[in-house]
């Protein structure tokens, strides 16, 4: 399960009144769960294997407390480290750089651009030898620059507001999932995301939860039966969970 604006909400949205503090960064609250959220998390701990999986970075990801245990995994970074009772798995953190070494040709190109771009307006990050991050004015022109610049057959540009990412293809939440289930050996899993970092991972998956009007406004052209929209004007992150309890199968998010 993706995290940010799928199972919790930074302070600039509204969830209503009912909402629990699961994020403090330099003495403030910044993130948030709903009540319901929270305890239809705890129904879904006891029936399933929840498995954060965030492009948050390893700090950031342990600054959350949803308030319902530990998780024995969770996959950051996109996907490419893996912590395992809250402990990095090496072998799986040496695999994902095998996996992107074609890349880093690319990224240390990114690193050059960055650098000298006037519109960057925070500090140039090479996350974990991973992928590159940074903030910009006027980020769409920002992509579409590295666009022009850099091999899209191999690296993957896009912004989040004001983020950039230059992030390699390889390191995807869907090969993490793949990654995964090679692993675990699941009988199924269940994904829920958000944004475009989650297209790969419920496209994956063998169900998919994202919020409605998502498969239009990403223009996801394969077999949708497996993917389900949840209803307009919910908020999201108790919509899946409450679509998730009723599945049948044993499957994990």
């Amino acid at each position: 399960m993706d995290l940010d604006n799928t199972i919790i909400y930074s302070y600039k949205h509204d969830i209503g009144n009912e909402k629990i503090n699961v994020e403090i960064y330099q003495g403030r609250e910044i993130s948030f769960i709903t009540k319901k959220t929270q305890e239809l998390l705890l129904m879904a701990k006891e029936k399933y294997m929840l498995i954060p999986t965030s492009t948050r970075t390893v700090g950031q990801y342990e600054r959350i407390d949803l308030g319902i245990g530990a998780f024995p995994y969770a996959l950051v970074c996109n996907g490419g480290i893996l912590l395992v009772n809250g402990k990095r798995d090496r072998a799986w953190y040496e695999t994902s750089l095998d996996l992107i070494r074609e890349s880093s040709p690319e990224l240390e190109k990114a690193m050059g651009i960055l650098e000298h771009d006037k519109r960057r307006k925070f500090e140039l990050r090479f996350i974990e030898r991973l992928f590159v991050f940074t903030k910009c004015n006027d980020p769409e022109e920002v992509v579409q620059y590295l666009r022009s610049r850099l091999d899209v057959g191999i690296v993957d540009i896009f912004h989040n507001g004001e983020k950039v990412y230059v992030v390699p293809k390889k390191l995807s939440k869907g090969m993490a999932v793949r990654r995964l289930r090679e692993k675990l050996k699941p009988e199924s899993i269940m994904a829920a995301g958000d944004s475009g970092f989650d297209i790969s991972m419920v496209e994956e998956a063998d169900h998919g939860f994202v919020p409605y009007g998502f498969t239009d406004a990403y223009q996801i052209s394969d077999d949708r039966s497996k993917i389900m929209e949840m209803e307009p004007e919910r908020l999201f992150s108790e919509a899946l969970l409450e679509k998730a309890l009723k599945m049948s199968s044993p499957i994990k998010i």
